[in-house]
This record gives structure tokens, sequence and C-alpha cells, in this order.
């Protein structure tokens, strides 16, 4: 089953309901991600955020509503896995990264090649694969570490490389959950400028309770709160918002 959705709609969820032993996490929320979009998404805990990438991802299954991608595909009817190959990566709060590797071994490990035991086995490193590599190095700002452990990276390092580790997977849609919690305030500036280069022709949806940051994004953004959209607009407009100062800003 599919939807026709608007050219310039990407991610597009309509009265997405969701409930876990008679709390409902979600409630009505309808939430429109565009092509090439950074969109911030914050709000007090227990708001929905992180149900919300859950249900993107298929991970939950939502009790209602629709949830549809690039073309129209109704993500509620495919699973994880078939969700990640539509282009779908998602990156956690800690950054989860193979330790004992180099750095550019991460990146080719996370490269979009076939899987599979013979996959690997038989996989040579070949130009392209190289150049796509490097090209990722210079984004995530790792060009001169290229060579070092990743467990000799720092936090916010890390972090850096496992976003460049989901850009090697080739994906439409990157969901980035708090990704300068435990960063310095360098690493902190440094990340919201990557955040913005990568949404030249990604589009990113990203979780985030520091203001600054998003203030730093100047991105839209989304306040949701008991599972639904509280205010939308510019970081300076949903500020303003009285229910939001109330529900979120204010506590």
């Amino acid at each position: 089953m599919s939807k026709v959705l608007p050219e310039d709609c990407l991610l597009y969820l309509d009265g997405v309901t969701v409930s876990f032993d008679g709390f409902r996490a979600l409630n009505s929320l309808s939430l429109v991600l565009k092509r090439d979009e950074l969109q911030a998404i914050i709000g007090p805990n227990g708001a929905g955020k992180t149900t919300m990438m859950d249900i993107v991802t298929g991970k939950t299954r939502p009790d209602s509503g629709e949830v549809y991608f690039e073309g129209g595909i109704d993500l509620t009817r495919k699973s994880e896995t078939e969700i990640a190959n539509l282009g779908i990566g998602r990156k956690f709060q800690k950054p989860t990264v193979f330790e004992s590797q180099t750095v550019w071994d991460n990146l080719e490990l996370a490269l979009k090649n076939p899987r599979g035991v013979f996959a690997s086995w038989f996989y040579r490193s070949n130009p392209a694969d190289e150049a796509r590599i490097r090209e990722i190095l210079d984004l995530v700002r790792l060009g001169s570490r290229r060579n070092d452990l990743a467990a000799d990276l720092s936090h916010g390092q890390k972090q850096w490389l496992e976003i460049g580790m989901l850009l090697a997977q080739a994906p439409r849609l990157l969901l980035v959950d708090e990704p300068v919690a435990g960063m310095t305030d360098a690493e902190t500036i440094e990340t919201s400028r990557l955040l913005k280069e990568i949404a030249q022709d990604h589009s990113v949806l990203v979780v985030e309770h520091d203001m600054s940051f998003v203030r730093d994004l100047d991105c839209r953004v989304t306040c949701l709160a008991e599972g639904a959209v509280l205010a939308q607009g510019s970081l300076d407009h949903v500020s303003a918002d009285p229910l939001v100062i109330e529900r979120y800003l204010g506590r």
C-alpha cells in the first residue's frame, strides 16, 4: 500500500497513536519532514520523542495512524531491516563504534555493500569505496585520525565517527538522538556545523535538550509534549509559546 505525498515531503506521520500498558506515549502525533531538511525535536522527558523514532524505524508499531516515507511507502508494513534498507539510519545517544578497529576500518565495515559471510570473506577494497571513505572522513572531521583506533578518539569524535558510519550506508534520512550530550563546547559547535552540512543533501531529524545547540542548528523546531506536537516553527517562535514555557522550558 502506498500514499501519494507532496514532492518535497520525505517523512509523513499523521494521527499516530501508541500506548504501553495504558500509558499513551504518542497521542495522534502528526509530523512532516521535507527532503534535505534539518529539523530539531525538543520536549520534556516522556514527551514521546524516542517513541516517535521507534515508530519510524519499525521498532514499535503504532496502534493507529499513518507513517509514510519517500514515494509513499507505508513504514508500518515494513520490518526494521526493510526500513533500514530503504535509507533510514538511526544514531542513538551513546556511540557504538568498533573500538578495537581503526577509524578507517569502522567506515569500511559500514559501507553499503552486500552483507553475509561469503560477501564479507570475498570483499576487496576498490577505488570507489576508498574515495567514499575519504570523503566521509573529511566531512566528519576525522581525516587526520584515519589510522587511529576508535578507542583512542574523544567522546565527541566517536559521535562523529558513528555519524560517518551512518553516512557510509547511504541513508536518505538520519535520526540523531542527543548527539552533543557529554561533548565539549568546541565539539558541540562543530557538531552543529557538521549536521548542517549533512542536511544539504540528506534529511536530518535531531532530538536534543541543549537549547544553545538547537539555536546553533538554526532550523525548524518541533516541541512535543504528552505525545503530541505542542508548537512548531523557529526556536524563537517555539520558545515564546506559553504552553511550551509552561510544560517544558519553565520546568
